[in-house]
This record gives structure tokens, sequence and C-alpha cells, in this order.
């Protein structure tokens, strides 16, 4: 199970090596629950990554407004941990927290915006993209 990204935020604070912090990510992503491997097909795909990268959203009407549960998964090690810090941010808010969280300043407040690839970070975009995407379909379903 994943940590409470307040907890990840104050876990990164805590690493002062870019190695640790990498092998934390990985870490990460070896806490995520598993996509169910039928869930590993093309709609379920994020375009634009590099890696390969899976994302479901499942919504919880329960509450009134649709809250989000996301699982995903790839085949990097580095971006399945930055799919988990997506995960956690993103898991157990409203569509219309969603649309307000902004996932790339905490990439930036983390360091990861100057220590990541050109290519990781267009993917790390294409997640955000995509997260919000099915969170405004979700508020307008609604």
């Amino acid at each position: 199970m994943l940590p409470p990204i307040d907890e990840i935020v104050s876990n990164f604070d805590l690493l002062d090596d870019w190695d640790e912090r990498y092998r934390y990510l990985i870490e990460l992503g070896r806490l995520m629950e598993p996509l169910p491997e039928a869930a590993h097909v093309d709609t379920n795909k994020v375009r634009g990554c590099a890696s390969q990268v899976w994302l479901v959203m499942k919504l919880d009407d329960s509450k009134g407004e649709p809250q989000l549960h996301l699982v995903g998964d790839s085949d990097a090690h580095i971006v399945r941990g930055l799919v988990a810090l997506l995960i956690s941010l993103y898991n157990g808010k409203t569509a219309s927290e969603a649309l307000s969280t902004d996932a790339l300043a905490l990439f930036k407040n983390l360091g990861l915006a100057e220590h990541l690839t050109p290519q990781r970070s267009n993917g790390v975009r294409a997640m955000v993209e995509r997260i919000r995407h099915d969170a405004q379909a979700a508020l307008a379903a609604d």
C-alpha cells in the first residue's frame, strides 16, 4: 500500500542523494496495488510516454461527487515509481479536487523536474493530462 503523499514528500526531504531518491521511487512502484493483467490493454495506455504506462481510474460515487481511485503500471521501474507518486497524490480526491491539483508543481518541489530526462518529463505530463481528462469526464457525466 502506498504511503500518503505528505509522507512521501517528507521522505524525499530526508534523502540527500539522488541515487537514494531514485531507489525510493522504485520502492514506491513496488508498493502499488497491482494492475490486473486484463487491464494491460491499449485503451488504458497513456499516450506520450516513452515507456509503456497503463492507468485505470475507477470512480466512487457513494459520497456525492465522484472520488478517484487510480491503479497503474509501467514496464520501467522508475516510471512505475512516478506512476505511484501520481496515484498517491490523486487517490481519494474528488474529480474537482483532482482538476485543481498541480502535480507538476509537486514534481518541481521534489526536484524531479530537473532530474528526469526530457522523455520522462513528457511522460509525467502525459500521465497528468490523462488523469485530468478522466476527472473532467467524470464531472461531465455526474
